[in-house]
Order: structure tokens, then C-alpha cells, then sequence
């Protein structure tokens, strides 16, 4: 084989030259027609097509005069986060997935979203008028990715740090930014007062000794009026006594505790259990209308503690098999409990006993997380496998949200209808319709899925496993059709040819297997191995005609085959003119103005073009997906970004009208539909 250091096909120099006397700006070669890119000290060369002329390197490329406008956002954070659910009087419900926060109205199937965080939302609280909303973030990208002596050269704290926004439910205006360089890792819980009308905020920061701080919010610039070491193990939850002037109740690990405020000071008492055994964790408050405060707790007990008391006065016991991860007093005075490991959820009446059925929950929607009253005599159910679902004790319950539990990687678009497939580590492949906007099926597989397309038909599509495994599934029926093995590392990436003739599998032990496809997508046989990449492979795309892979790796090569022999294809004069179907792979000429200034090869996940190729979309480790003009080939090409991820995102799709794009978010779990306007 010949020295692939400096051979044109893997179109990349030598890793090991010295680069220290070389600039690294982009270079163009107007004799070769190529352009050089430095990524993280390697050199990339990228051959334009030939037909191109007055390629100016120093030229700008505008951003495109259309943008995205998120539209749906499927998704909900009930697996770590709880208190995050509420009924607002416009109608809708309100929760957070990513740094959205979602206003959705069942009934008239829309949602409004909030979108001024920067990063994981982790708690949300209503005020007393049912207007205003509190929401609390981690640090944010920007603050992650800064180097420490870096940070302290910003001249202000940036909203990158973790905070506290209180904002407008009806205008989504933003009221106050709370906290900016005062919380130290993020915002676990806080609450709004009551008695005074929602005129203080408290908040508790999640750093080693939880800080409760309490805030005047009246003003229109908030301010500090308390501060005090809350606790050292983790805070769970934290609520102002509807009853009680001045009087905070929080609970967490092995505690319970009253606090009350007093000239700037906050005064502790220490829940006292008594003869009852002490629980690992308290997990929920709620409180009587009588003024009693009342907590669940990881025995599954719920205990009353008297109003202005830090003793318990009534206990019911083992009131679920495992935690009580949710405790929720109906308008009717009733008391409603959700167990975690039952899935139950329970009626009680104003003295603790138990009234009415019981409803215990699906397998499938996992345990109860979060309970709050609905519209009307509805209850809102959050649950820990992120659903959300409305109903009555008495009546069943339907589902609302559903979404990913584990990280997603997988995305395809279907290439005639308004559908796409989602799949990821929690072995689950969704699909989902963007007109409906909701979940046509899901399938739970054996093993975790990392990668995913569709049959050109429609009617067929291929998933790849962590496991070396991929599957075809039958659309309609879900049923698997068939199943391969090829190495024994995950399956990366996967692609049909634009004719379905044949099938590009890219796997993590650095080779890309070809098969042939017959009987519209039902027959496999193996071509052979496209065998040259030093790392693993991350995208592929087909040519146009059937005949040409080209691939990226995780090294940032990008290499060239011609697909029925699955041979290295090293002529440039070839390589330029190549026509490609897909714009999958990263590193590419078309897609060189994607890449920022200083940027980490590793920083840039995924691309897409839009089929009538005027649009090319990329999606970051920063939680953000930026628009460009297809083909970006300036470097450092203007684009649109939008944040509405928090973790980093992991692919994009455009619908095959190019009307939409989907975009996935790993950590975060999270699918956003963006309009193209």
C-alpha cells in the first residue's frame, strides 16, 4: 500500500512535521486548487471542484437571510430533576428539558418556550400571581470550556455562570438575573414567598455546603438580604410556608429543617424524628391547609409535622413500597402520594387515611417523580422515564410527553414524510411525526443504538448497535428482518446509497463494511471492507451516482473509496468533481466554513445540507446549531446559532421537504424541531 502520509486520498499532511514556523491561517493553492486548514496543529488539504474560479480565500460569506424558529421540543427532565411540573392559568403546562423551559397547552397542541438559559435547567417555581416564574441553571458551556486564568480576566460574570432567572410566563420576558458570580456549581431548588406575595426568592446553591441565600425581589434590581451554610449533604427540596411568616422549610439527605428569617439572619431547627426511625432521605414537602407540613421519604413513609413545630404529630407508614418521591395537596383538601419503586399513586383525605383507588403506573412510564394538580379535577404525573402524563385516580391516564432516558446519537430523516427516527443508549428507537408531533411508535432493543437511516423506499430502515450488531426493521410491522455482525466494536455510522442498491456501514474498529441490498431492502450481501482509516470512523456520505464513499475518522482524515471494490481512491483530478448526495461528513470543502478559529476537532459533532442545498447545518459540543449558506467554503463562514441544548448536540436532519430541521442533544436527551422561516 502506498505511504498514506502523503498520499492526495486521505487529502492530509503528515501530523508529525513541524509546524512552528508555519502560519496557521487558511491557505489557498491556486495551482492545485486546494485549500489548507490547520485543525489542532494537523494540516487538512481540501481539493475545490474544478469548475471553480475567483475563489478568494479572504472573501466573507453571509449568513442566510432565513433562520430557524424552534417549534417543538419533545422531551421532559423527570429522571433527576423534581418540582417541575405545574398547571399555569394560560392553559398550559409548564416544565424543562435542556435549557428550555416548555409552555405547552395540551388542548391546543402548542407550545411557547422560554429560551434565556445558557445551559441544564435543574428547577423551576411558580409565584404566588401564576405570572412569574423562577428557573435555576448549572454553569454553562462557555464557563466549562474557559480555561481557569482565562476566567478571571472576563470583566463581569457572565451569564454562563450558574443563576436564577424570574421571567414573565405571558410576555416570556426576562424580569431578573439573580446570582450571576454568587452560585458555585448550580441552582438545586428554590421558592418563591407566599404570605407577602411573592416579594422574596429563596434559592440553595448545590456546591459542598448549600448555601441557602434569600433575595428581595420587589425592587427592580434584586437584592441579598440573607445568606447561611445550609448543609453539607445533598438539598432536595426547599419551600416558604404558605401559613408561617418568614418561615423556610428545606429536606435532603437524613434531614429536615425549619428555618426562619429574622433581620437578615436565618434561624435552624433540626426536624426531630423521635421514636421514628430517621430516613436516609427526606425527597418531598408539601403542606396541609391546615398549616402542617407534611414529607415523603425514601422508607416510604409520609410524616406530619405540626404547623410551627419541628416535631412529627401524625405518620403513616410504609405508605409505599419504597420512596415517596412526590406529595401534592389537591384544591379539594385530599393529599395525593407517588411512590418510586410501586409506580403508585395514592389518595388520602385531610386525616392521612387512604381514600379512593389506587393507580399504579406502567412499567414503561417508569415511577412517579413529580405530582401537581392539572386543570380542572386533572392530576399532572412527571415520571422518572421522562413522560408526562394527565388523568384521574378514577379514570385512566394518557400520555403527553414521552421522550429519551439515556443519551441519543441517532437521528434519520424519512425520505418522504414528515417522520424521523431517534435512538440511544436506552436501547430505545422512537419514531416520532413532526405534523402530529408526537410518537408514531417506540421500540426497545436489545442493546444500546448509536446510529440509524432510512431505506430510500421509506419502508426500511437499519439501526447500528454499540455491540457491532446492526439491525434492518421492517417499518411497518417492527419487525427485524435481519441482523449482521461486522468487528466487534460500536456500529458509528450507517448509510444507504441514494438508490438503495447498497448499504455503508462505519464502525469503531476504524473500517467501513459495504454491502449490496436487494429485494427493496431485505436481502444483504457483503461487497467487502473499505480498509485505511487509522481511528474510527464518525460520518459518511454517498456520491451522487452510487459509485463513491468518502469518510471522516475520529483522527480527522477524510478519505475516498470507490464503493463496489472498496478501494482507496487517490486521484484528486477524480476526487474534486465527485457530486456527493449527503453532506454527512464534517471535514469536507463544502463544509471548511464550519469550523471557528481555534476549534477542537472534536468540537463539531455533526452536519447536515438541506436537499434543495441551500442551507448547511452543523451542531456543537457548546449546545448550539448553527445555520450557514450551503456550500460554506469560506473559513469561519457567518452563520445563525441557536442554543436551546444544553449538552452537547449530536446530530441534525433536515425533513425531506426541507420545511424543518431535528436536532438531538446527548446528555440532555432532548429532540428540538426547528422551522425553517
Amino acid at each position: 500500500m502506498e505511504d498514506r502520509s502523503t498520499s492526495h486520498g486521505n487529502l492530509l499532511l503528515h501530523p508529525g512535521r513541524s509546524m512552528a514556523n508555519r502560519s496557521k491561517e487558511p491557505q489557498w493553492n491556486q495551482e492545485e486548487g486546494s485549500l489548507r486548514l490547520f485543525l489542532r496543529g494537523r494540516a487538512l488539504n481540501f481539493y475545490g471542484p474544478s469548475d471553480l474560479t475567483d475563489y478568494n480565500i479572504s472573501k466573507q460569506a453571509d449568513a442566510p437571510s432565513e433562520t430557524l424558529q424552534l417549534e417543538w421540543v419533545y422531551g421532559y427532565r423527570g429522571r433527576d430533576c423534581r418540582s417541575n411540573l405545574y398547571y399555569l392559568p394560560t392553559g398550559e403546562i409548564i416544565y424543562f428539558t435542556a435549557a428550555v423551559v416548555v409552555l405547552h397547552n395540551v388542548e391546543e397542541q402548542t407550545q411557547r418556550h422560554y429560551l434565556g438559559h445558557t445551559d441544564d435547567i435543574k428547577c423551576l417555581a411558580i409565584h404566588p400571581d401564576k405570572i412569574k416564574i423562577a428557573t435555576g441553571q448549572v454553569a454553562g458551556h462557555e464557563l466549562r470550556e474557559t480555561k481557569p486564568q482565562a476566567k478571571k480576566k472576563s470583566a463581569a460574570p457572565d451569564e454562563s455562570l450558574p443563576h436564577v432567572r424570574v421571567w414573565d410566563s405571558v410576555s416570556l420576558n426576562t424580569l431578573h438575573v439573580i446570582g450571576l458570580g454568587v452560585f458555585n456549581r448550580s441552582v438545586c431548588c428554590l421558592s418563591f414567598s407566599k404570605l407577602d406575595v411573592g416579594q422574596q426568592l429563596v434559592i440553595v446553591d448545590e456546591a459542598n455546603e448549600h448555601i441557602m441565600t434569600v433575595w428581595d425581589i420587589s425592587k427592580e434590581k434584586p437584592h441579598k438580604i440573607a445568606e447561611t451554610k445550609s448543609s453539607g449533604d445533598p438539598v432536595l427540596a426547599v419551600e416558604y410556608h404558605p401559613l408561617e411568616k418568614n418561615q423556610i422549610v428545606c429536606c435532603g439527605k437524613g434531614q429536615i429543617s425549619f428555618w426562619t428569617l429574622e433581620g437578615g439572619s436565618l434561624a435552624k431547627k433540626q426536624g426531630i424524628f423521635d421514636k421514628y426511625e430517621k430516613p436516609k432521605y427526606i425527597l418531598c414537602l408539601a403542606f396541609a391547609d391546615n398549616g402542617d407540613v407534611l414529607s415523603g421519604d425514601s422508607n416510604g413513609n409520609i410524616f406530619v409535622w405540626g404547623r410551627g413545630s419541628q416535631r412529627i404529630i401524625n405518620a403513616k407508614l410504609a405508605a409505599h413500597d419504597g420512596g415517596v418521591f412526590s406529595l401534592c395537596v389537591l384544591k379539594d383538601g385530599n393529599l395525593i402520594s407517588g411512590g418510586g419503586k410501586d409506580r403508585k399513586i395514592i389518595q388520602w383525605d385531610n386525616t392521612y387515611n387512604k381514600t379512593g383507588p389506587e393507580t399504579e403506573l406502567p412499567e414503561a412510564y417508569g415511577p412517579v417523580r413529580t405530582l401537581s394538580q392539572g386543570k380542572g379535577g386533572l392530576i399532572l404525573v412527571g415520571t422518572t422515564k421522562n413522560c408526562i402524563l394527565h388523568g384521574s385516580l378514577d379514570l385512566e391516564f394518557s400520555l403527553i410527553v414521552q421522550g429519551h432516558t439515556d443519551e441519543l446519537w441517532g437521528l434519520a430523516s424519512h425520505p418522504s414524510q414528515h417522520q424521523f427516527l431517534t435512538c440511544g443508549s436506552d436501547k430505545q428507537l422512537f419514531l416520532w411525526d413532526t405534523q402530529s408531533r408526537s410518537v408514531v411508535w417506540n421500540k426497545e432493543m436489545n442493546d444500546a443504538i448509536h446510529s440509524c437511516c432510512f431505506h430510500p423506499r421509506g419502508g426500511i430502515v437499519a439501526v447500528g448497535t454499540s455491540v457491532a450488531r446492526w439491525l434492518v426493521l421492517d417499518l411497518a410491522t417492527r419487525e427485524i428482518i435481519s441482523v449482521h455482525t461486522d468487528g466487534n466494536e460500536q456500529i458509528e455510522c450507517i448509510q444507504y446509497s441514494p438508490d438503495g442498491s447498497m448499504i455503508a456501514v462505519g464502525s469503531r474498529d476504524n473500517y467501513i463494511y459495504v454491502y449490496s441490498v436487494s429485494e427493496d431492502g431485505k436481502k444483504y450481501s457483503k461487497i467487502g471492507r473499505c480498509s485505511g482509516h487509522s481511528s474510527f470512523v464518525t460520518h459518511v456520505d454517498w456520491s451522487e451516482d452510487n459509485q463513491y464513499l468518502t469518510s471522516n475518522s475520529g483522527d480527522y482524515e477524510i478519505l475516498f473509496w470507490t464503493a463496489s471494490s472498496c478501494k482507496m481512491l487517490t486521484n484528486t483530478q477524480v476526487i474534486k468533481d465527485i457530486k456527493w448526495a449527503t453532506q454527512n461528513c464534517v471535514l469536507a470543502f463544502n463544509t471548511v466554513g464550519i469550523w471557528p478559529e481555534g476549534v477542537d476537532g472534536t468540537d463539531i459533532n455533526g452536519c447536515c445540507k438541506s436537499h434543495n442545498e441551500r442551507f448547511l447545518v452543523s451542531c456543537d459540543d457548546f449546545g448550539k446549531v448553527n445555520l450557514f449558506s450551503y456550500p460554506a467554503i469560506q473559513p469561519r463562514s457567518a452563520c445563525h446559532s441557536y442554543k436551546g441544548h444544553s449538552s452537547h448536540v449530536t446530530s441534525v436532519s433536515f425533513l425531506f421537504d426541507d420545511s424543518r430541521l431535528i436536532s438531538t442533544g446527548g446528555k440532555d436527551t432532548a429532540v428540538l424541531q426547528w422551522q425553517v422561516v
